[in-house]
């Protein structure tokens, strides 16, 4: 029997089989979605705004950052943590997201209901979302690093009114700008050529 046909029996035998080219596709592909969803949540954030009337998108109008609860924006110290435990926040901020963004898009159906492009690149946001989560999730697995812990649904309660439910939705849409953003980032570390 040849070299060739015991590795075809098995694999383990054959030491030039490897998983790094399997990892290095999954990380390359995870960093080419959080690039792209970049961009779509810059185009969100901007279609958003667009459709809030004044003051919102006026020159030099700051609404306050209002708390979103289960979802802060990246801590500033986020960059200096091990590249596993940036993935891990980015995989839990990333499966907060979609119901948040849920939450919105049906408010947005209510002050805005002849916006369907909005309203759909809310939708999609959401589903974005959850599929870049779970390839972060899926990256994380295949470095071996520890599941980041049970998944907790956020409370997605908006305050009454609706300037306040608007302020909020920019909140959100800017967290989801903000996160995919992060994503981006810490991904790239892993890519092969990428930033050490």
């Amino acid at each position: 029997m040849s070299q060739r046909e015991g590795s075809l029996e098995d694999p383990q035998a054959d030491s030039s089989v490897s998983p790094l080219p399997h990892l290095e596709a999954k990380i390359r592909q995870t960093h080419s979605l959080a690039r792209l969803l970049t961009k779509y949540a810059e185009q969100l954030l901007q279609e958003y705004v667009q459709h809030q009337g004044d003051p919102f998108g006026l020159p030099g109008f700051s609404p306050p950052r209002l708390p979103v609860a289960g979802l802060s924006a990246p801590a500033p110290g986020h960059a200096g943590l091990p590249v596993p435990e940036q993935l891990q926040l980015d995989a839990g901020a990333l499966a907060a997201l979609p119901p948040l963004l849920e939450v919105v898009r049906r408010r947005q159906a209510e002050l805005n209901p002849r916006a369907p492009r909005l309203l759909r690149r809310l939708e999609d946001a959401a589903r974005q979302a959850r599929a870049l989560g779970a390839a972060v999730e899926a990256v994380l697995a295949a470095l071996g690093a520890e599941p980041r812990g049970p998944r907790l649904e956020p409370a997605a309660a908006f305050a009454a009114g609706i300037f306040p439910a608007k302020v909020l939705g920019l909140r959100v849409c800017g967290l989801y700008s903000e996160w995919v953003s992060r994503t981006e980032a810490d991904l790239s570390q892993l890519v092969p050529g990428g930033p050490a």
